[in-house]
């Protein structure tokens, strides 16, 4: 595709000049660093891809996480959106980040430079190019799989924030790119996070040996109210052009995002496919659009209820919903002959609390990963969380149709691809908005 880059809001040059002044008073060498890295405190330079919170939440998580990490290069659509997240990295006074299990005093440790920053759909690709041995992929759900594919093909290992795509097209490059990926040796560690947390990896390793017997019945839920109140909604600027409005919206499209199912409950459902040994086989889902009805809010809806079969018979009742106003439920529940199971407990012949150290998840997946690419030993989950994703799509796609949806056909022979005919055709610039559908009711073209 066409990766154009017309229209930026804020000018490279205008970049440079702003972010040159920071980087001197910092200190920061612009000579480049040994590109060096097997064990103890060896350089890792990491690119991060991707600049919203999530994405600079992810470069201090990797950074933190263990030593010898510098993040080397940045990459984003649009510079303003770099420039803030390079200066808050170097920024030691910020506070400290939600996900962080302490304050960010590790500026010195950020070695970008206004020559290593770039901007523009293809910015990327400049980041692969500038040194790096790892990268963060951080942007909206939709680039995930292309920069997957271009990132193994460059030899970089690679954290990717979950979810890996939005439709079963971009799944089938994920698969593709992880068994790519094992064959060059190189990590994929994903923002599951929960597969790196204590309490629920001590949790499904008891279950896996049999503490609650066969699991029968599954319930997950990522209830709670709408993210509009977690930065996730900015008001369209006059200046910005109808994609850009789209970019900076990303959670409220499904071409982006996926819907929320898929961007948030996927969690959920990825504890769930775990403790099953793999994902269901089919979905049956409803939901709609009732409380989140404004246009400026896209075309996702606000609630989804799935109800999801495994190969053995076992039930996973799903709900997900962003409403305002209503009891938050965010939690996975297991079923089984022998007892039933949360995380961090089981109840039962066999019954368990976990009461050991539950260091923070969204570092231990970043030192997971680092200590896998130290070892010679890289960890891969690519296949593992886009077998997640798929489930959420899966659902999403029922809810969107009303009719059932068979993970097998969904993975092997759908052709949906969410991406709008427009940049299908004529690539990606930031000019018009892509015509995109109202929110889908019954729409048998969604599958």
């Amino acid at each position: 595709m066409n990766e154009s880059t017309t229209l930026q809001p804020v000018t490279r040059r205008q970049f440079l000049k702003s972010s040159a002044v920071a980087t001197t008073a910092l200190g920061v060498a612009t000579a480049s660093i040994p590109r060096v890295f097997a064990a103890g405190t060896d350089k890792l330079r990491v690119g991060l891809i991707g600049c919203g919170a999530r994405g600079i939440g992810a470069a201090m998580n990797c950074v933190l996480s263990a030593p010898g990490v510098e993040i080397v290069a940045l990459g984003d659509v649009f510079a303003d959106r770099l420039e803030a997240a390079l200066k808050r990295l170097k920024d030691n006074h910020a506070g400290k980040e939600w996900s962080c299990s302490r304050d960010w005093k590790n500026a010195d440790q950020i070695k970008a430079t206004p020559e290593t920053c770039f901007t523009g759909f293809d910015a990327y690709r400049k980041v692969l190019a500038a040194g790096v041995d790892m990268v963060i992929l951080a942007g909206p759900p939709h680039f995930r799989p292309q920069q997957l594919k271009a990132a193994i093909e460059a030899g970089k290992h690679v954290f990717m924030e979950k979810p890996v795509a939005v439709d079963p097209a971009g799944i089938r490059t994920i698969i593709a790119a992880s068994d790519l990926a094992k064959q060059k040796q190189l990590a994929i560690v994903a923002g599951t996070q929960r597969r790196h947390e204590a309490r629920y990896v001590e949790t499904m390793k008891r279950i896996r040996d049999g503490a609650i017997g066969e699991v029968l019945a599954a319930e997950a839920y990522w209830n709670g109210g709408c993210v509009r109140h977690y930065g996730f909604y900015h008001k369209p600027e006059p200046a910005w052009s109808g994609l850009e409005t789209m970019l900076r919206n990303w959670y409220f499209y499904s071409w982006l995002s996926g819907d929320h199912i898929v961007e948030q409950h996927v969690h959920n459902l990825d504890v769930v496919n775990w403790a099953m040994g793999g994902p269901p086989v089919e979905a049956l889902g409803v939901g709609g659009r009732q409380w989140r009805t404004e246009p400026e809010y896209g075309n996702i809806y606000d609630h989804f209820g799935v109800r999801y079969r495994y190969a053995n018979g076992a039930i996973l009742v799903s709900t997900c919903r962003q409403i305002d106003r209503t009891k938050p439920l965010v939690d996975e529940g297991l079923v089984g002959t022998k007892g039933k199971a949360a995380a961090g407990r089981i109840e039962g012949a066999n019954a368990f609390r976990f009461e050991g150290n539950n260091p923070n998840p969204y570092e231990q997946e970043h030192a997971d990963l680092i200590q896998s690419i130290r070892d010679g030993k890289p960890l891969n989950e690519g296949r593992t969380v886009a077998e997640a994703t798929l489930t959420a799509i899966i659902g999403r796609m029922s809810a969107y149709t009303g009719q059932p949806i068979r993970f097998d056909w969904a993975l092997k022979n759908s052709e949906l691809d969410l991406t709008p005919d427009e940049i299908k055709h004529g690539g990606y610039r930031l000019g018009p908005a892509p015509i995109v559908p109202p929110a889908p009711l019954g729409n048998a073209d969604l599958v």
